[in-house]
């Protein structure tokens, strides 16, 4: 089993740490990390140290670099635009997309959507979305942490003009003729997938987002729910650009 990763603000110039704080906590108390385990830190930014337990407290360890190294932000850059969805299944999406490799998650405040962030509601939701982004990032032993866009969420019009701005736009449709398995692909750049809500695109939307240059394009001929069209496409880009 890979060594446990954790995620710190910046990493340590010298060849000692004591990892404290809740990625402390969590190491010493939760994972229950002994003397001589070995473990990964991570800024979130690409940089990673590995490192050995050399002594445990009460919620902290004390640790030893071994090594470091730094991994290049993956290119193309994959962007999903997710339509926020009722329940926990925003959430969902969230940490299966950061798990298969997703860069940037635009919360989206469809016409469709269910559920609107408001005021304090807004952030909090924005929160979890963060947080889950975070924790599913340390599963996955990423070395970057995937941004959460959003103040708390974004209009349709703001996701039009990250369409225009991106090296390319596609639209999930369970309409579109063409295949995302089939579709040109940049190969610099941001990619932008649009991941509707629970019921669908509107048709005005489809068009602002046709007229910004995103291409309509289908999975195959099921229709999968929101929080999991995201990850199958995101599957599907990250085989097609050779990450996995």
């Amino acid at each position: 089993m890979s060594a446990p990763l954790f995620l710190v603000e910046a990493l340590p110039t010298g060849d000692a740490l004591t990892l404290d704080g809740p990625e402390g906590h969590h190491a010493a108390t939760v994972q229950r990390l002994r003397v001589g385990e070995e473990l990964l830190l991570a800024d979130g930014r690409g940089g990673t140290a590995a490192a050995v337990v050399t002594a445990v407290g009460r919620g902290s360890l004390d640790v030893t670099i071994t090594s470091r190294g730094y991994a290049d932000a993956p290119v193309p850059r994959l962007v999903t635009v997710q339509g926020i969805a009722k329940g926990d299944r925003g959430e969902l999406a969230v940490q299966a997309m950061t798990e298969v490799g997703v860069d940037e998650i635009v919360p989206w405040s469809a016409s469709r959507s269910v559920v609107q962030w408001r005021g304090d509601r807004g952030v909090r939701a924005r929160e979890k979305w963060v947080a889950t982004a975070r924790e599913a990032a340390k599963q996955a032993r990423r070395p970057w942490l995937p941004v959460v866009a959003g103040a708390p969420d974004e209009s349709t019009a703001t996701v039009a003009r990250r369409i225009a701005g991106a090296a390319a736009g596609f639209v999930l449709h369970e309409e579109a003729e063409e295949r995302l398995t089939t579709a040109d692909l940049p190969s610099t750049g941001e990619i932008v997938l649009v991941v509707g809500p629970e019921g669908g695109i509107a048709p005005a939307e489809l068009t602002a987002f046709a007229e910004a240059g995103g291409r309509p394009v289908r999975l195959g001929p099921a229709v999968l729910r929101t929080s999991t069209a995201g990850v199958a496409a995101l599957s599907v880009l990250a085989t097609r650009l050779g990450r996995w």
